[in-house]
C-alpha cells in the first residue's frame, strides 16, 4: 500500500506538474501565471516550517546535527543554482558567436530554418529536469515513510514549486522546436522520472530508516530556497493595490491549503 502510494503521488507531483505548467503556459490561465507564483511560495513555505522539519525534529537526531543538514543543503541549492546560471551563460556565449558566424558568411538560406532547429540546450534542460525530478522522488518517498499524509502534502507541494520551473522548460523546447506537443511530451517524460525516484527512495529509506529525519530537512531545504530564492524574488515588485491585496491573498491560500490538510492529519 505504501509503496502504491508513492508510485501515485510522485506521478501526479511529477507529470501533472508539466500539465499544468503546460495548461498556464500554453491555455487560457496563463494570465494566472503571478497567482501561481504566490499560492506555490506560500505552499511551499507551509510545507517546510509546519510539516517536515517538525517531523523531523521529532526524532532523536541531534538538532545540531539537523541544523547543520538544513544550512548544508540550502548551500548546495544555491551552488546547484550558480552551476546551472554558468552553464546556460556559457552555452548562451558559445551560442552567440555561432550565430555571428552565420551572419558573417551571409547564408541567408540556413539563418531561415533557425526557428525549426531544437536549441542546443534542449537536452541540457531535459537532463537537469529528469536528474532534479529524481531527487524530487527521493524526497517524496522520505515523506510518505514517515507519514502518509506527510507525504501527499509533499507531493501537493513538489506539485506546485514545479509548475514555474516546467513552464520554462516548456518555453525553452517551445522557441527551439516550435512545437508544443513535442514540448509537453518530452517534459512530460522528464517529470515521469519522479516516480522513478521514489521507487529508489522507498528502498533507501527502508534500508536506511535512521537517516529518515536527514532527508525530511534536505527536502525542507529544497522547498524553502526554491521559495525564497526564486519564487519570492518574482512576486517583489512594484503593483497596484489591488494586485498587492491578490498577491498577498494567494500566497495566504498556499499556506492554508497546507494548515488545513495539517489540520486533518492530526484529528485523525
Amino acid at each position: 500500500m505504501l509503496l502504491i502510494a508513492i508510485i501515485v503521488g510522485t506521478l501526479v507531483a511529477g507529470i501533472g506538474s508539466v500539465w499544468l505548467a503546460a495548461a498556464l503556459s500554453f491555455g487560457v490561465l496563463a494570465r494566472y501565471t503571478q497567482h501561481m507564483l504566490s499560492l506555490a511560495a506560500g505552499a511551499l513555505m507551509a510545507t517546510a516550517f509546519m510539516h517536515l522539519l517538525p517531523e523531523a525534529f521529532e526524532s532523536q537526531a541531534s538538532a545540531h546535527d539537523l541544523f547543520l543538514t538544513l544550512l548544508g543543503g540550502l548551500v548546495f541549492f544555491f551552488l546547484l543554482d550558480k552551476a546551472e546560471l554558468w552553464h546556460h551563460g556559457h552555452e548562451h556565449h558559445h551560442g552567440g558567436a555561432s550565430h555571428a558566424s552565420t551572419h558573417e558568411h551571409g547564408h541567408v538560406h540556413d539563418h531561415g530554418h533557425a526557428h525549426s532547429t531544437p536549441q542546443p540546450g534542449s537536452w541540457a534542460v531535459l537532463t537537469g529536469d529528469s536528474v532534479h525530478c529524481f531527487g524530487d522522488g527521493i524526497l517524496i518517498a522520505s515523506a510518505f515513510m514517515a507519514d502518509m499524509r506527510l507525504g501527499a502534502i509533499a507531493a501537493l507541494a513538489v506539485l506546485a514549486h514545479e509548475v514555474p520551473h516546467h513552464m520554462g522548460d516548456l518555453m525553452v523546447l517551445r522557441t527551439g522546436a516550435n512545437n508544443r506537443r513535442m514540448a509537453l511530451v518530452k517534459v512530460s517524460l522528464a517529470g515521469a522520472v519522479t516516480a522513478l525516484g521514489g521507487l529508489a527512495g522507498y528502498w533507501l529509506v527502508d534500508l536506511l530508516h535512521d537517516y529518515l529525519p536527514y532527508f525530511l530537512v534536505i527536502a525542507s531545504s529544497s522547498f524553502v530556497y526554491v521559495a525564497l530564492a526564486d519564487l519570492i524574488p518574482q512576486l517583489q515588485k512594484r503593483l497596484s493595490l489591488s494586485e498587492t491585496i491578490a498577491q498577498i491573498s494567494w500566497l495566504a491560500v498556499g499556506i492554508g491549503m497546507v494548515t488545513v490538510l495539517s489540520g486533518l492529519a492530526h484529528n485523525h
